[in-house]
């Protein structure tokens, strides 16, 4: 096998003899095409629903839980899947957020939220990480979809109205800012750590009735 790879690499190392340079940019030309189809067939792959959920930690917590959401069962039949509202559309910013991605691949090897206690333990820690990434990105993957310029106030309730012209138009807030819990259930946020920047909106405090699936206050 040693003797086979030092022989393949002898013969792309030497330069080329039998064929032209003309087949050589044809055949470097398809093997980009194939090559980047295998890519972005992969790449798409891991943004589909079923990938996401392949593993118990997202299918049995926070999948569940968009399940019982508009954002999953609505009148018109549009689902919005995992990606829609965790990976933006476009290409530079995708690659970008799967780079990032890429160390919950570290997390599932070490088991870090592999049980229920566990993640209900990380709850508040993973939502703020997130929530901080959309504040930071203006929240992007929101607009996927939402497109502030589409929207029609006089199918909003007054308050919607408010909030979205006063806020949205002066850029002073963003998506995120007031739709926490939008498709997961807000954890339980410790007295005086709860989030400045979201009107109107208050995270379950240590006294509130518990939900199945929120975390029980320490």
């Amino acid at each position: 096998m040693l003797n086979l790879l030092k022989r393949y690499w002898l013969v792309i190392r030497r330069p080329s003899v039998h064929f032209s340079l003309g087949f050589l940019t044809i055949g470097g030309f398809i093997g980009g095409v194939i090559f980047w189809g295998a890519f972005n067939t992969a790449m798409e792959l891991t943004n589909t629903e079923k990938f996401c959920t392949g593993c118990h930690e997202m299918r049995d917590n926070v999948f569940a839980e968009l399940k019982s959401t508009i954002h999953y069962t609505n009148r018109s039949g549009v689902r919005a899947v995992c990606s829609n509202c965790h990976v933006p559309h476009n290409w530079t910013d995708k690659i970008a957020r799967k780079m990032q991605a890429s160390k919950e691949v570290w997390g599932k090897i070490f088991g870090t939220i592999n049980t229920r206690e566990k993640f209900l333990d990380k709850r508040l820690e993973l939502a703020q990480h997130e929530w901080a990434r959309l504040k930071a990105n203006d929240s992007l993957e929101c607009r996927n979809c939402h497109n502030y310029d589409s929207m029609d106030f006089t199918r909003q309730s007054v308050r919607a109205q408010n909030m979205h012209s006063t806020y949205l138009a002066n850029k002073e807030k963003t998506c995120i800012d007031c739709h926490k819990g939008i498709a997961h259930r807000l954890p339980h946020v410790p007295p005086g750590e709860a989030p400045t920047d979201t009107p109107g909106q208050i995270p379950p405090k240590a006294d509130a009735p518990l939900r199945v699936g929120d975390a029980k206050p320490s």
